[in-house]
């Protein structure tokens, strides 16, 4: 099938970039941990990285620390191969956030700093024009003036012909404002977004349970969404669009950490919707990348073959 990726960029991944510190050793808790490694996060950040790993053009647009932390993020994230010319330095500290290794679903604290600080300067005229996917977060949406200047950028993207995205990573942790945010994913979601939402995010979001993930799917349809894309952790991921729906079951690996394994899944997810993909094989380039991050504590290597990741199609 023909690609779409005939742009400057792939994806302008716009959000959190930050500082991880995951315990060394599997948790429940922080008050348990004593020691923690440091890896670079920030779920945009890990998917723009992911598709540059993919072999995709991605931007990153992001705000950090002029601090030892921001400087190590800058300079990890441009040696995958992503271009950074619209993260913003300022003299606020680099947000961190302290977070324990899980096979399940990983605790964590946030110390929230300069993530927030995206501004409508960093979206320069003309800056729509170049890409094909615009991507955010609800991680990234939770706190001003970043939730003003992105909800502003999203409507001028969706306007300018850009394929919209999110990844609904809602925790109430984040963003006290639950009404606030389900406000702002339906009108997200009304650019004709394509949406991804983790069973666990869906409860916090909507403080219901996942009973059945085509309602779910439903429900991000009938707000305008393009796309919805539920994914249950172990059991797999329910795919649907206006016209059809799927259930791709998951597979059984050895879990190492949990970290980052929705943003994996989304990566090749929309790197194969950009390549054209059906959408049973964007389901199962999603399944077979966080099925390579589920198997690697920390970030993935610097490339990923694609071969690897469509060897299921």
């Amino acid at each position: 099938m023909e690609g779409k990726g005939h742009k400057k960029y792939d994806i302008l991944a716009v959000g959190e970039l930050l500082i991880d510190f995951i315990s060394t050793d599997f948790a429940e808790n922080l008050d348990e941990v004593q020691h923690f490694k440091r890896i670079q996060g920030g779920s945009p950040a890990n998917m723009c990285m992911n598709m540059a790993r993919l072999g995709k053009k991605a931007k990153l647009l992001a705000a950090l620390g002029n601090d030892d932390m921001g400087h190590y993020l800058l300079k990890y994230v441009q040696s995958i191969g992503v271009d950074c010319h619209s993260v913003r330095s300022i003299d606020t500290p680099t947000t961190l956030i302290l977070v324990t290794r899980s096979r399940n679903v990983s605790n964590f604290e946030a110390y929230r700093g300069a993530d927030c600080e995206i501004i409508d300067e960093q979206f320069p005229t003309g800056i729509f024009d170049d890409i094909t996917l615009f991507h955010t977060t609800c991680f990234a949406l939770s706190r001003e003036p970043a939730q003003s200047s992105i909800m502003r950028a999203a409507r001028l993207a969706a306007q300018k012909g850009c394929q919209l995205s999110i990844d609904a990573n809602y925790a109430r942790k984040i963003w006290r404002d639950q009404e606030q945010a389900q406000q702002l994913v339906a009108q997200y979601c009304g650019y004709g977004a394509l949406v991804k939402v983790s069973e666990v995010d869906w409860e916090r979001l909507y403080n219901s349970k996942l009973e059945e993930p085509e309602a779910a799917a439903d429900h991000f349809l009938g707000l305008g969404a393009s796309e919805a894309c539920i994914t249950m952790g172990s059991e797999g991921c329910f795919v649907a669009n206006a016209e059809e729906r799927l259930f791709l079951p998951a597979r059984k690996v050895e879990v190492k950490d949990t970290t980052g394994a929705g943003d994996a899944f989304w990566s090749g997810y929309l790197s194969a919707w950009l390549d054209g993909e059906p959408l049973a094989n964007r389901a199962k380039a999603g399944r077979r990348m966080a099925e390579l991050k589920l198997g690697h504590f920390g970030p993935l290597p610097n490339r990923v073959p694609k071969e690897e990741v469509y060897k299921d199609f």
